[in-house]
C-alpha cells in the first residue's frame, strides 16, 4: 500500500481502494491555514496577509519573473468538485492541492439532496446527498497522502442534508470529514422538508458535528441565487444567517465552527460596489464572532469563462478588503454544466493571484463608513432587524414561511407576494416526529436533547462498551452494492490511460476522449452555432455541442466553443519526445557573454518583412538577448545574405541570426542552407555561430542545412543565448 507519494508519478486509484475497509483517518476535524505573526518573506518581497507556503506546488505562470516563488492566501482556498465518479475526484484534488486548494467540496454523485434513499443505509428510509462510505473513506484517504506531499492540512467536505441528516453527520463524523454544509432553512425552502422535522434533524446533527469539530457553513446564500432580484433580498440574507447561527449556538456549537456563506448578491453589468459593499460590512458587523466563507454568486454565472473569472476576481477584492476565512471558487461549471479539471485550477488561481496582489490591501486602503457606504449599511441592518421583528409579531419562523415572507422578489419591506411558502403541516417527512419517553435512553455520545441516563453511567455509550465515534473499529464498512455498477467496473475500463501507454484527452472523468475547441466564425449567432456544430464533425468529433457563444458584431461575426470527443488513441510508445534542453544558470551566460564581449548581427532575410519575431529576441524590451549583454547589429528586413555576412565581418561579430518567416517552395530551408555556404566561402564558418528561426522552423532543421541551432515559435531570448553560449563553449571560444 502506498504510503506516500511520489509527484513523479500519477496517484494509484486502485492502491487508494486497498484495505479500505480498515482504513482510519490521519486527522479529524477543522484545521486553518498558519498566517505567521510578522508575515512572510519570499524571494524579495514582504507578505502582510499570506499563510505559510506549501512543500510542493504549482506556482502562478509569471512566478518565473520572480524566483518561482508561490505565495499562499491567508483564507482557506476552496474548490468544488462535482464529476460523480470519486475514483477521478481523487486525481482532481491532488492537482487542486499543488495549486493552492486545502478545502475540497464533493458536491454530489448525481443531484445534491435530489434522491429518496441513503445509499448507505438509514432507519429514515429517505436521504440527503447520494454518497456512500467507500466514497468517502477513499477520498479522505487520498487527501491524508496528498497533504503529506503538499505540506498542508486538506480540509474534506460534503453536505448534510435532506432528512437524513444526523445520519449523515455520524457517517462524516466517522470517516474524518472537516466540513460540511448544514442548514435547516435550505431543507425546509429549497428541498420543501417539513419545517419542524427539519429543524429537529439540524440539532441532531449540529451536536454531532460539534463533537466532531467538523466546521459548518450555512446556505443563506440560495436566496440571492434563487430570487429574480438578488440585491432586493439582502435584509432577508441577513436575517437568515441571524437564525442559522443562533440555532447552531443553542444547539451547542462552537462559534468557531460555524460559517456564513457569505455571497455577494450583485454582479457587472449592475454597479455591484454599490450593493455588495455595504452588504459584506453590514454581514460583518452583526456576525462578527462567527467566520466568513466568501462565494462567487452562481446566480449571475454564464457559459463564459472570462466573465465568470472577471466577477470572481471582483468577489475576492471585496473579500480581501472585507474579512474572509475561506475563499470558495466557483467556476463557470455552474453555467456550463460541464465539471472539468482545468476549470478548478483557472478559479483556484483566479483566488491565489488576486489575494497575492493585494496583500496588505487593508494597510493600505481603509473602507469609508461615511458618506453613502455608512447610509448603506445603515439601512441594511435596520432593514434586517425590522424583518426579524416583524417575523416575532406574525408568530415565528415557521408562521412566517408559511406566509411566503422568504425569497420574495420585492426589496423588503415591499413584498410582491411571490416568496416560498410552505405548509406546516406539509412537507417530505411530515408526521413523523416522535416525542420521547421519559425513559428513553440513546447509548451514542453526540445526541440532541433528552437522553436519560442509567443509573451509575458517566459515558453514554459506556454501557455498549462505546460507540462508534469513540471506537471506529465498531464501524461496519459497507462496500459498493451494485457489481457491475462500481468504481472498480470503471476502473477497469480506463487502466489503459491510467496505468499503460495509451494517452487520450480527458477533462472530467479518465480517458473520456473531450476536447473544447474554439473558434470565430464571420456569420450571425443562429448560424454559426449551426456551423460550428458541422465544422466539428468534419473534424471527425462526435457528440458536439456548443456550449458558448459570444457575439463580437451582430453582423460581423460570432465567437464560439464546441465540445465534442476524439475517438482515437494515441500510443506513448510511438512519441519522439525531443531531449529537454539544459539551460545554462544565467550567472554562467552573463560571464561568457561578458569575457568576449559576444556581438551579433542579426535580420529578416529574403523578401520578408517581418520583423516582429526578430525584435523581441533581440531588444531588451521584451526580455530578448541585450538584456544578457549582447550587443547587436540589427540590419532590418529582406536583408541579403550576402550583406548579413559581410557585416559579421566587418563589425567582428561572433554569431549571425537570421529571420525567415515565408516558407512557400521551402525557400526558409534553402535560406539556411545559402548562408551556411556563405560563411565557408569567406572562410568564417568555424568562427561563427549560426541560428536561425521563424514560425516553419524547427530544431531538426539546423543539422539538416548546416546552421548550429534553429528555433520555431514562442523562442525567447533566454533560449538564443542560452545555445549561443553553449555553442562557443563547445569550440573553445569562451
Amino acid at each position: 500500500m502506498t504510503e506516500k507519494l511520489d509527484s513523479r508519478k500519477k496517484i494509484d486509484v486502485e492502491d487508494i481502494l486497498q484495505n479500505l475497509e480498515n482504513y482510519t483517518p490521519k486527522r479529524r476535524g477543522w484545521t486553518w491555514r498558519k498566517k505567521p505573526e510578522g508575515g512572510v518573506k519570499a524571494y524579495k518581497f514582504h507578505y502582510k496577509d499570506m499563510s505559510e507556503p506549501l512543500k510542493n506546488s504549482v506556482p502562478l505562470p509569471a512566478a518565473k519573473y520572480f524566483d518561482n516563488i508561490d505565495p499562499q492566501p491567508g483564507p482557506v482556498i476552496t474548490t468544488e468538485i462535482a464529476s460523480g465518479r470519486f475514483e477521478d475526484d481523487i486525481r482532481r484534488m491532488r492537482m487542486a492541492a499543488w495549486h493552492g486548494a486545502d478545502h475540497i467540496m464533493v458536491i454530489r454523485t448525481t443531484g445534491q439532496s435530489h434522491i429518496d434513499g441513503l445509499l448507505e443505509g438509514t432507519p429514515e428510509g429517505v436521504g440527503g446527498v447520494p454518497i456512500t462510505r467507500k466514497q468517502i473513506r477513499a477520498s479522505r484517504k487520498a487527501c491524508d497522502l496528498i497533504e503529506d506531499e503538499v505540506g498542508r492540512p486538506i480540509n474534506f467536505h460534503s453536505y448534510v442534508s435532506g432528512v437524513a441528516g444526523p445520519e449523515v453527520a455520524v457517517l462524516f463524523a466517522e470517516e474524518g470529514v472537516n466540513g460540511a454544509h448544514q442548514d435547516p432553512q435550505y431543507n425546509v425552502l429549497y428541498r420543501n422538508v417539513n419545517m419542524y422535522r427539519s429543524f429537529i434533524d439540524a440539532a441532531e446533527a449540529k451536536r454531532i458535528m460539534s463533537k466532531a469539530k467538523i466546521f459548518q457553513i450555512d446556505g443563506a446564500h440560495n436566496a440571492n441565487a434563487t430570487a429574480k432580484e438578488g440585491w432586493s433580498v439582502m435584509p432577508e440574507l441577513l436575517v437568515q444567517h441571524g437564525i442559522n447561527s443562533a440555532f447552531s449556538v443553542a444547539c451547542g456549537m462552537d462559534k468557531n465552527y460555524i460559517g456564513l456563506s457569505t455571497v455577494p448578491p450583485c454582479a457587472p453589468p449592475a454597479p455591484k460596489l454599490w450593493y455588495d459593499l455595504p452588504y459584506a460590512v453590514a454581514l460583518r458587523d452583526f456576525f462578527s464572532e462567527f467566520k466568513m466563507r466568501a462565494q462567487q454568486n452562481t446566480r449571475y454565472i454564464e457559459a463564459d469563462i472570462e466573465e465568470a473569472t472577471r466577477t470572481h476576481v471582483i468577489d475576492t477584492m471585496i473579500s480581501a478588503l472585507t474579512r474572509a476565512d475561506i475563499q470558495s471558487t466557483i467556476t463557470p461549471d455552474e453555467g456550463r454544466n460541464v465539471p472539468w479539471h482545468y476549470n478548478n485550477i483557472r478559479g483556484i488561481e483566479t483566488a491565489k493571484q488576486t489575494f497575492a496582489a493585494l496583500d496588505g490591501i487593508q494597510q493600505l486602503l481603509k473602507i469609508d463608513r461615511e458618506g453613502p457606504l455608512g447610509t448603506a449599511v445603515r439601512e441594511l441592518k435596520e432593514k434586517a432587524v425590522c424583518f426579524l421583528e416583524e417575523i416575532l409579531e406574525e408568530g415565528g419562523y415557521f408562521a412566517a414561511v408559511e406566509k411566503g415572507f422568504f425569497v420574495d422578489s420585492a426589496a423588503y419591506p415591499q413584498r410582491s407576494g411571490d416568496g416560498i411558502a410552505r405548509d406546516g403541516k406539509g412537507g417530505v417527512g411530515a408526521g413523523s416526529i416522535i416525542k420521547r419517553d421519559a425513559d428513553y435512553y440513546a447509548p451514542v455520545c453526540s445526541h440532541f436533547g433528552y437522553n436519560k441516563l442509567p443509573e451509575g453511567v458517566k459515558k453514554t455509550c459506556a454501557p455498549i462498551n462505546l460507540c462508534t465515534l469513540c471506537d471506529p473499529k465498531k464501524i461496519v464498512y459497507i462496500d459498493e452494492l451494485d457489481p457491475n455498477d462500481s468504481c472498480n467496473k470503471r476502473l477497469e475500463k480506463t487502466v489503459k490511460y491510467r496505468k499503460e501507454n495509451l494517452i487520450k484527452p480527458e477533462v472530467e472523468w479518465s480517458g473520456d476522449g473531450t476536447v473544447l475547441i474554439q473558434l470565430f466564425l464571420p456569420e450571425t449567432e443562429e448560424i454559426a452555432r449551426v456551423a460550428a456544430i458541422e465544422i466539428a464533425k468534419k473534424m471527425n468529433l462526435s457528440d458536439p455541442e456548443v456550449i458558448n457563444t459570444q457575439v463580437m458584431h451582430p453582423a460581423e461575426g460570432t465567437f464560439v466553443e464546441v465540445k465534442g470527443k476524439v475517438g482515437f488513441e494515441i500510443d506513448r510508445n510511438t512519441l519522439k519526445i525531443p531531449p529537454k534542453e539544459v539551460m545554462l544558470p544565467e550567472e554562467e551566460i552573463r560571464a561568457g557573454i561578458k569575457k568576449i564581449g559576444l556581438k551579433v548581427v542579426a535580420g529578416t532575410v529574403g523578401e520578408d518583412e517581418h520583423s516582429v519575431g526578430m525584435r523581441e529576441i533581440l531588444d531588451i524590451k521584451h526580455g530578448g538577448i541585450e538584456k544578457y549583454g549582447v550587443k547587436y547589429h540589427y540590419l532590418g528586413t529582406s536583408v541579403p545574405l550576402s550583406k548579413l555576412v559581410d557585416a559579421a565581418i566587418e563589425t567582428g561579430s561572433h554569431a549571425i541570426l537570421i529571420s525567415t518567416i515565408i516558407s512557400h517552395n521551402d525557400v526558409h530551408r534553402s535560406a539556411m542552407k545559402k548562408l551556411n555556404e556563405l560563411c565557408r566561402e569567406k572562410g568564417i564558418r568555424d568562427k561563427i555561430i549560426l541560428i536561425a528561426g521563424g514560425t516553419q522552423v524547427t530544431r531538426d532543421m539546423a543539422k539538416e542545412t548546416g546552421l548550429d541551432d534553429c528555433f520555431g515559435r514562442g523562442t525567447k531570448g533566454i533560449q538564443v543565448v542560452n545555445s549561443m553560449v553553449k555553442n562557443l563553449q563547445a569550440r573553445k571560444l569562451i
